[in-house]
């Protein structure tokens, strides 16, 4: 298994790019924790269901073959803490650290420093993609360098996969789109461990008032148009 933990190059490749108001939308996708601690259930500690994970795994990774064929850059997003303390400092996840029942009940051992988990799936990751390991938090621009690497490529239009849908992914779609960011969330490329109820209300949340739903087919068609 590769190590993909180091740093890579932001140059970026030559994108197609649709303008829009006189913006120029230079499009990247924003890939949200696909690592193995939420897709590798031989270590996953915060884990999808087994189904969920192979169906995740491989509509990403067909996204991103088309993706990177049309000089669409992909950011990793990973979730990564130097200790627990960090983790449990927030008060929602101390609740449900100490809930047996809840679906996030192991948040105070994920992903810390080390662990196995912290590692994008390998089979998603290419060397040409841009890596940012310092996220702690559901919204991906807190505490991360996310939005300089956005605006230093003059990337405007995110298309937005990963794990959780009511979580990671409409925190983070939601403040891009508060950013002025044109957003995407993409749908079959989206999933949560909290079942098919949330992630379909998450999805419903975010269109309704902040973006844009579509599937990887439907955006890929609009590139190659």
């Amino acid at each position: 298994m590769r190590d993909i933990g180091g740093s890579v190059s932001c140059s970026l490749l030559l994108q197609k790019n649709t303008n829009i108001g006189g913006i120029d939308m230079k499009k990247a996708v924003i890939a949200i924790d696909l690592h193995r601690g939420h897709l590798d259930r031989t270590v996953a500690t915060m884990p999808l269901p087994e189904d969920k994970c192979k169906q995740v795994i491989e509509a990403n990774r067909v996204f991103f073959e088309e993706c990177r064929r049309n000089g669409i850059r992909i950011i990793h997003l990973l979730t990564q803490y130097r200790d627990s303390q960090e983790i449990l400092s927030n008060p929602a996840w101390q609740e449900r650290a100490n809930d047996p029942n809840a679906t996030r009940k192991n948040v105070g051992r994920h992903n810390i420093a080390g662990m196995p988990g912290v590692q994008v799936i390998p089979e998603l990751w290419d060397d040409s993609d841009i890596l940012i390991d310092t996220k702690k938090r559901y919204d991906c621009f807190i505490g991360t360098d996310l939005d300089f690497v956005l605006k230093s490529n003059k990337i405007h239009s995110l298309w937005v996969t990963g794990v959780n849908t009511n979580s990671c992914c409409l925190a983070t779609s939601i403040d891009a789109s508060v950013r002025d960011y044109d957003v995407t969330m993409v749908s079959n490329c989206v999933d949560t461990m909290d079942g098919e109820y949330y992630h379909e209300a998450g999805l419903k949340i975010f269109e309704r008032a902040f973006g844009k739903v579509k599937t990887a087919h439907e955006l890929i068609q609009g590139v190659l148009v």
